[in-house]
């Protein structure tokens, strides 16, 4: 490692706002939407509960369930498409109203070991790979930007599944039916099922695109991809200033952070971490300059990597960076995850 973090200069980036905060934006204009027929109380609650604003296609995507399978909407695509409506779904079914566990935390509800902050899962799938769907936002206060996809048990990777629910369950379905390749009754239901989600999201103007033109202008705002590979984006201003770059390449941070969490004893592992204490020194310098982007990246990375060795110093960084980017909620979230962060118990509407 030599030399002191650079800026990155990119042309592209959003200018700061006034309050520091990403401007609120997804592919389709929210006003434009019609609204989902969802009682107003349903939906301040869930906005109590969770902190954030839902987007009108969750509500349409339960009214859609609700058409398909009135007397249980969350399985409506169970057998179909192995896919459970879970998360806020569960609120709008009433479920917390009688939930075992007394004290849930909705910010760890179906919270997976990868899921960074800025995701929300709303749909589950194998229990295997532990596959799963959720809302990803670049702020607490803005409507999501896409909906994400992780398998928990195989890594941290987070794939775009276009900007709605509607797209990202046909999306899914799309990639099940190339899987099967004989006529069966399950592929019979399958066509059914994408005929009655195309009918419908462009009866309400959802986009089934993978990649909206709302998202490609996210990846103009893109500072870094991260390890998880979603990206995130910071206030950079005209002068580049809310972003420089680490000063190692992924490729070498992950080899730091395997030297780490293979050292044979204490000793090798405080060798180990040095490069890593010399990017925290990088970091402060970067957070005195307003380049908040830096630590923010290297807390995810380290986040993302999934070690327990590593969650002191995402405790030290990821905090600090989102107080300095004035996204406070999602600091509280990254502490309360990683101090039950597992791959069981993702439920916390059941006993604990």
């Amino acid at each position: 490692m030599t030399g002191r973090a650079k800026r990155k200069t990119k042309s592209n980036q959003e200018s700061c706002s006034a309050n520091g905060q990403v401007k609120k934006a997804r592919a389709h204009e929210f006003e434009t939407l019609p609204s989902s027929s969802l009682n107003p109380e349903h939906r301040n609650e869930l906005t109590q509960l969770y902190g954030f604003q839902m987007p009108e296609d969750l509500f349409h995507f339960w009214d859609f369930c609700k058409e398909l399978s009135p007397e249980n909407p969350r399985d409506a695509l169970k057998d179909p498409l192995g896919l459970q409506l879970v998360g806020p779904f569960d609120i709008l079914a009433g479920d917390h109203r009688n939930a075992k566990n007394p004290h849930p935390n909705f910010h760890l509800h179906w919270r997976y070991f990868y899921d960074p902050p800025e995701f929300q899962t709303v749909l589950k799938g194998s229990e295997d790979t532990q596959h799963h769907m959720g809302y990803y936002r670049d702020t607490p206060d803005s409507l999501p930007s896409f909906v994400g996809e992780n398998q928990a048990k195989k890594s941290c990777s987070i794939t775009q599944m276009g900007d709605n629910i509607f797209a990202a369950v046909y999306l899914y379905l799309l990639r099940k039916k190339k899987e099967r390749s004989s006529k069966t009754a399950k592929e019979t239901a399958l066509e059914s099922l994408e005929s009655k989600l195309r009918n419908k999201a462009e009866a309400l103007g959802f986009s089934l695109e993978q990649k909206t033109k709302g998202m490609k202008e996210r990846d103009k705002k893109v500072v870094t991809k991260t390890f998880h590979g979603a990206g995130i984006v910071v206030p950079v201003d005209k002068n580049d200033v809310g972003y420089r770059e680490l000063p190692e390449t992924d490729a070498v941070l992950k080899k730091i952070c395997k030297a780490i969490v293979e050292a044979r004893n204490d000793e090798e592992r405080i060798k180990a971490f040095g490069p890593i204490q010399e990017m925290i020194t990088f970091v402060q310098f970067a957070n005195d300059e307003c380049d908040y982007g830096m630590g923010y990246e290297l807390g995810i990375d380290l986040f993302c990597y999934g070690s327990h060795y590593f969650h002191k110093v995402v405790k030290q960084l990821l905090p600090m960076a989102y107080n300095l980017l004035k996204r406070n909620l999602f600091g509280e979230i990254l502490e309360n995850h990683l101090t039950s962060r597992s791959h069981d118990n993702l439920d916390q509407l059941s006993a604990h």
